[in-house]
């Protein structure tokens, strides 16, 4: 069994996603009709705002919050250096103690070590074998110092969902304010901020089936943070610029489209299916990564036992799908997340990650197992 020439399987949605129609449909009169500022208040300008306020309500359903707590940033990494970076410089007559884990997207480890050349303590907490962070480590990391605890919601790499209420409840308890990075986690699972407890979360668009360029942060009313872009008062003065009203109304469309997936039920179905069809090639020559139940209904990250995975990707021909490991000059380096979690050497270089979407059915699922029963 093998796959048409010109036929291609998208498998890499944690990467990025394609754009919902409801996003497409959006943006639409954005592009030709209501062009004005959104601060204008006139007849031009005001189509723009009551479109970005909108939007901003539509993310904040998803997310369970109060519109005026969501602020539109440029994507993930924006989100996430505004809420580590905008904590320390606003509570640095408190303290300069963080806490992150050693398992996080470089858009907060980043941010993180960049705070270290200010005079930012940094504590990097370690994970066990699937991935989680235990909340008694955070418990015992905090110091009188401590102004900050970040943890991701759930790894971008092996889907493992992390203990972020019970982390949270840690920080509420110690008066620290508390972020995830929530990326991986909206509009696949629930990241209802009441919930998780926490005071900031990061939003990804391209995450979320909206484009690239476009993203969120929800921050607690009461939440002390410096603005990440100083200029005039726009964002209720926490982001100077004018509002992206075409991104931000797709952004709010995919946010509101996303309600109805929240879950996922189909997808973990054909997630686990897949992992059956491959154990069933390749025996116990293949290992999951990560937590085996609490994970992302979509994502399954394995391990092709004494193979490489740059090599089990290239036999699969117009297949989109991505590698837990690196090969340079021959010699195969593990990613810091594999690292982290202990994963052996001779089992994560053959890491493959697929991550499946909305639109992904069995058939291309059954065929991608053919061509490894061929090939491999």
């Amino acid at each position: 069994m093998g796959v048409p020439v010109n036929r291609r399987i998208y498998l890499d949605h944690n990467a990025s996603t394609p754009i919902c129609p409801e996003a497409v449909e959006a943006i639409r009169p954005f592009l030709f009709e209501h062009y004005g500022n959104p601060s204008s208040l006139h007849w031009a300008g005001m189509p723009a705002k009551d479109a970005v306020e909108k939007a901003r309500g539509q993310v904040s359903g998803l997310l369970g919050c109060d519109p005026t707590e969501v602020v539109f940033t440029s994507g993930g990494s924006e989100s996430n250096n505004h809420a580590i970076k905008g904590v320390f410089f606003a509570s640095r007559d408190r303290g300069d103690h963080i806490i992150t884990t050693a398992v996080e997207h470089p858009a907060t480890i980043t941010p993180c070590r960049f705070l270290e050349t200010l005079g930012a303590k940094v504590t990097v907490l370690p994970v066990d074998r699937f991935g989680m962070v235990d909340p008694n480590d955070v418990r015992k990391a905090i110091t009188p110092r401590t102004i900050l605890i970040t943890a991701m919601h759930a790894n971008n790499e092996v889907g493992t969902i992390e203990a972020i209420p019970e982390i949270s409840a840690i920080a509420r308890e110690a008066g620290i304010s508390f972020h995830t990075d929530a990326a991986q986690t909206v509009g696949k699972i629930s990241a209802d901020v009441e919930e998780l407890g926490v005071d900031l979360l990061s939003v990804a668009g391209h995450k979320v089936y909206a484009p690239k360029g476009i993203g969120a942060l929800y921050i607690r009313e009461g939440t002390k943070i410096e603005s990440f872009v100083h200029g005039a008062a726009h964002e209720a003065g926490r982001r100077a610029g004018t509002e992206n009203v075409l991104l931000a109304v797709a952004l709010g469309a995919a946010c509101d489209t996303a309600r109805k997936w929240v879950g996922m039920p189909q997808v973990k179905i054909l997630s686990d299916r897949f992992r059956e069809g491959l154990i069933g090639i390749f025996g116990e020559n293949v290992t999951l990564n990560g937590h085996p139940t609490a994970r992302l209904p979509n994502t399954l990250n394995v391990n092709f036992v004494g193979r490489v995975g740059a090599e089990i990707l290239a036999v699969l021909p117009g297949v989109a799908a991505s590698t837990g490991s690196a090969c340079h000059a021959g010699s195969v380096t593990l990613s810091p997340v594999l690292a982290a979690m202990g994963v052996p050497r001779g089992e994560g270089m053959g890491a493959v990650r697929f991550s499946l979407g909305r639109a992904t059915i069995w058939e291309e699922l059954e065929e991608v197992l053919g061509m490894l029963k061929v090939s491999v």
